[in-house]
């Protein structure tokens, strides 16, 4: 089951995505479903890959190239380029952005704090 894993536990919205994400960010390169299956935990289907991948893929989040008689699958973005693009669609979603960005602000760890600054401060310069 795709919601499922197979000890019963529900997944959390997009955990299997975000599992699949994470082994594409690893490789040093484009990996088949089956490399990708085997860097992530559990014991997933193939077919349950295969279909993670085309999601991935339909959204725009992957790119793929022949291999053999199948495809090599990797991410059209990085890690940080993708979670900066998920922040900034949030942000955009809600109507006091202020009040937002307030709160993110407010728990942040010092050291968040600091290199925030630091980079709002660099992008000033």
């Amino acid at each position: 089951m795709a919601d499922e894993d197979r000890g019963g536990r529900r997944r959390a919205p997009g955990e299997l995505e975000s599992s699949v994400l994470a082994a594409l960010w690893s490789a040093d390169g484009p990996l088949t479903p089956a490399q990708v299956k085997a860097l992530l935990p559990g014991d997933l289907a193939y077919t349950t890959v295969l279909t993670i991948l085309s999601r991935l893929l339909d959204k725009g989040l992957l790119s793929r190239r022949r291999a053999g008689r199948g495809y090599a699958y990797e991410a059209l973005r990085s890690e940080a380029a993708h979670t900066a693009e998920q922040m900034r669609s949030l942000l955009e979603r809600r109507s006091d952005r202020g009040a937002v960005l307030a709160r993110f602000v407010s728990e942040l760890s010092e050291d968040d704090e600091r290199l925030l600054k630091r980079l709002l401060d660099e992008r000033e310069d």
